[in-house]
């Protein structure tokens, strides 16, 4: 047995030989990097032990919190690929912001929103590779789970461990089996043994540990929303077993709806917060706020200042998708990715917007969309000749708009439009459709009203509320299908882009925009519809109607001439 083992031949994860181990240090240098744990006594080679404390440059031992030990660990690690491949790792400050945030004592999950490019996956990976070896934990038969989007972004997450791990003293490098099928798996057999790291997706079926010590839920902001929270609850909830720690890594997801948004929103008890975010509004190209996505850029991690501005500058230049994907991605703002069928984008609707409004002149087309119970009733108003756009919305008075947030999965936004004079309640469980009318049209008492324009399909109960008012207006009625709907979601579109809608800041109908997206019918043709079920997108039909058909209006002949044939 003895010629057997001489024999044998050590690899690395990549297949490489490891050269021989060195003779064991004296006894008086024995000091275990995992401290005094209940397997400690396990590790009864003094070569392995020996191995583990030149591993961690200096005495790591028992010494320092969880913090300080997981970011003594990390910079001992070579990085395994890229520019500074060879190099040992250093630590960012926003990366020590966050282990020590994460790592704190009543930490039970953190979350990291940054953008792409700032180190992510080193993150990801050297806080993998410490929990299996037991850095900061020393329980015993550790389970490390490592739950990404898809498993092609678990193999990425599986390589870098790997890769972190073959820069480890040969004698810890022997304690570790890696497993590349059927499941991705690392197995360290130190330490008492039957640790595992294990990388699973999340758009798949995955055989989940009873009890991990450790989830890593990689780029959670993206995954699939209905397997997505599966996941998240079964590792959330087997953490609970052994006072386990989650980390939430990833950028940002595209609304404030998604359940990744929720926990930087409404942390609960237990969590730890560090989003980096710019405020919504700026230009894609502003430094500030590309530093403030991008933290890592002034320390080497990820592309520089000047590239992340040329990218910005490039995405402006060809708008559309490019400009979603980058304010997304590179500047960590919440936004669709989805731009193919957005009724208009952010970028367009924020170049609508002024703190300057135009007069109210030349009268106002006012553009009605009216909900039941559970949806928004909302009004815009437009006055073509000068291009102003204003609206409101309406909520029954029940639920409250704190309950109706919270079940719309938005939390307190509607509190905060009611606060800024967007949002009102009228009625008890539907809004009444006259009273709600007659202040509507007092809204604009002092102006001519051009038209008031509606959906043909409430015709019934909107013209009963509008004589029971005692309103006398233009009338006109249009349908919501690909015919009427297309047209109008043609010149609303066609009226921001020549600059034609000019509208105060508003959470309102940004909130509406948001959520509006057009389907299409095989001939190419669009209508308007929500992104998501609980979408409120009701400001956002008025104001295409309000608009189209102010378009129309300001289109028409001021006079008509005779034509004569000579």
């Amino acid at each position: 047995m003895n010629a057997e083992m001489k024999k044998r031949a050590w690899r690395k994860a990549d297949g490489a030989k490891i050269a021989p181990a060195p003779k064991p240090a004296p006894a008086s240098l024995h000091l275990p990097l995992f401290g005094n744990g209940p397997n400690t006594d396990d590790l009864r080679c003094a070569q392995d032990r020996w191995g583990i404390y030149q591993f961690s440059r200096g005495g790591l031992g028992a010494d320092g919190t969880p913090a300080q030990r997981a970011m003594r660990f990390m910079q001992g690690l070579q990085v395994p690929e890229g520019p500074n491949a060879g190099q040992l790792v250093q630590l960012a400050p926003f990366q020590r912001q966050f282990i020590e945030g994460a790592l704190a004592p009543d930490t039970a999950a953190a979350v990291l929103s940054i953008g792409r490019g700032n180190g992510k996956s080193a993150l990801t990976a050297g806080l993998a590779l410490g929990g299996l070896l037991g850095v900061w934990d020393d329980q015993p038969r550790r389970e490390i789970i490592c739950a990404a989007r898809t498993r092609d972004q678990g193999r990425i997450i599986w390589d870098f461990v790997a890769g972190f791990a073959a820069s480890l003293p040969p004698e810890l490098q022997r304690l570790l089996i890696y497993r590349r099928a059927p499941r991705l798996e690392i197995e360290f057999t130190g330490d008492g043994g039957g640790h595992v790291l294990r990388v699973i997706a999340a758009d798949g079926k995955s055989a989940l540990g009873g009890a991990p010590t450790m989830a890593i839920l990689d780029e959670r902001g993206h995954w699939a929303l209905d397997r997505g929270d599966e996941l998240e609850h079964a590792l959330l909830s087997g953490l609970g077993k052994r006072n386990g720690r989650a980390f939430l890594i990833s950028t940002s997801a595209s609304d404030d709806t998604h359940p990744f948004s929720r926990w930087i929103d409404d942390p609960v008890h237990g969590s730890y917060v560090q989003e980096h975010r710019p405020p919504p509004g700026l230009p894609a190209d502003d430094p500030e706020s590309l530093l403030t996505a991008n933290p890592g850029a002034p320390h080497g991690i990820g592309g520089s200042l000047e590239w992340l501005e040329a990218q910005a500058r490039r995405a402006i230049a060809r708008g559309g998708s490019s400009l979603t994907s980058f304010r997304l991605y590179n500047r960590n703002e919440r936004v669709s990715g989805e731009t193919r069928d957005l009724l208009i984008s952010l970028d367009e609707w924020l170049a609508c917007e002024t703190d300057t409004l135009p007069p109210r002149e030349g009268g106002v087309v006012i553009g009605i969309d009216l909900g039941g119970s559970a949806s928004m009733t909302a009004a815009a108003f437009y006055w073509p000749f000068t291009g102003r756009l204003e609206a409101v919305g309406t909520f029954p008075t029940q639920p409250g708009l704190l309950d109706r947030g919270q079940a719309d999965g938005v939390a307190s936004r509607y509190v905060e439009m009611q606060n800024r004079g967007e949002l009102t309640t009228l009625g008890d469980k539907t809004v009444p459709v006259a009273p709600w009318l007659v202040e509507v049209l007092a809204h604009v008492a002092d102006q001519p009203v051009l038209a008031i324009t509606m959906d043909r399909y409430k015709q019934a109960e909107l013209g009963e509320g509008l004589s029971r008012a005692g309103i006398r207006a233009p009338l006109v009625w249009r349908g919501q299908g690909f015919r009427d709907g297309g047209e109008d979601c043609e010149r609303f579109r066609r009226a921001a882009y020549d600059g034609q809608i000019k509208a105060r800041p508003s959470l309102l109908l940004r909130s509406a925009f948001g959520d509006a997206v057009c389907l299409r019918d095989p001939s190419n043709n669009i209508k308007l519809a929500k992104a998501r079920s609980t979408g409120r997108i009701d400001a956002a039909a008025a104001a295409v109607l309000a608009v189209a058909q102010g378009a129309r209006i300001a289109a028409q002949p001021k006079s008509r001439s005779r034509m004569v044939w000579a």
